[in-house]
């Protein structure tokens, strides 16, 4: 029998404290395993990166952080409702940028009054001053992501979730958005669990990568990134500790498709 689903308003000690999960879905066959006994902490202010090969449960897991879905056993504790931000922009095409933000401003409760200058300042932590009026459509790929993540931040959570959000983003404007990702959670102090595939890119952004072994996900091994920032892709450390993850996942895939 699955523990009970703990979303914690109160201090905890943890942004985010996951103990002994598995999750598994019905399937033809029977129950399909998909995690097997997760247990992962988020130190308040860390960047901790969830990588894997596809399939390996990463964005399964982070979709029961966020409480979209219910682990079959274990807990999951987070400090208030985390914000989460996924590959696909999601923006409402209808709306202006600004007014994007401004709606999630308005489930927060915050005052009408306060929206307008609330996304305006949001939308400057973000590098685009001055775009509260341009629509979707107006917007680059790199441009829709920003004003995406401003409206996860203006969800006022000091747990940030993300699903792979540069994955569909040309090389240059990632690299961009790596820089800006990293300057931002440097000037906010927020707790970022970040989804990935991509090796240099965990390496890139995390001060620690946890890797998870395929079907069902387990925990198989983590590393503390003890890189300074600000770091670059092609920078001798990053790319060293990119080749010795790499490394690993290659021997889980090829352990799993042995089994």
């Amino acid at each position: 029998m699955a523990t009970t689903y703990a979303k914690a308003a109160e201090a905890v000690e943890q942004a985010a404290r996951i103990a002994h999960v598995s999750k598994s879905f019905a399937g033809p066959a029977g129950r399909q395993l998909v995690l097997d006994d997760i247990t992962l902490d988020v130190a308040p202010g860390e960047f901790v990166t969830l990588l894997g090969a596809s399939g390996c449960g990463k964005s399964t897991l982070l979709n029961l952080v966020a409480g979209l879905d219910a682990p079959t056993s274990g807990s999951i504790t987070t400090h208030g409702r985390p914000a989460l931000m996924f590959q696909e922009h999601a923006l409402f095409p209808w709306l202006t940028a600004g007014k994007n933000i401004e709606l999630a401003l308005r489930l927060r409760g915050v005052p009408k009054g306060e929206r307008r200058g609330r996304a305006e300042e949001l939308l400057e932590l973000v590098r685009l001053k001055g775009a509260h009026g341009k629509r979707v459509h107006e917007l680059s790929g790199g441009m829709r992501q920003r004003v995406a993540l401003a409206r996860a931040l203006a969800q006022d959570s000091r747990l940030l979730l993300m699903d792979e959000p540069f994955a569909a983003l040309d090389a240059i404007t990632r690299d961009v958005l790596h820089e800006e990702l990293a300057r931002i959670w440097s000037e906010t102090g927020l707790s970022v669990l970040f989804v990935t595939h991509n090796v240099r890119e965990a390496v890139r952004l995390a001060q620690r990568v946890v890797l998870l072994s395929s079907r069902p996900g387990r925990m198989a091994r983590e590393w503390a990134v003890d890189i300074p920032q600000p770091r670059r892709i092609e920078d001798a450390p990053v790319s060293d500790l990119s080749r010795e993850i790499t490394e690993v996942l290659r021997g889980e895939i090829r352990r799993h498709g042995q089994q």
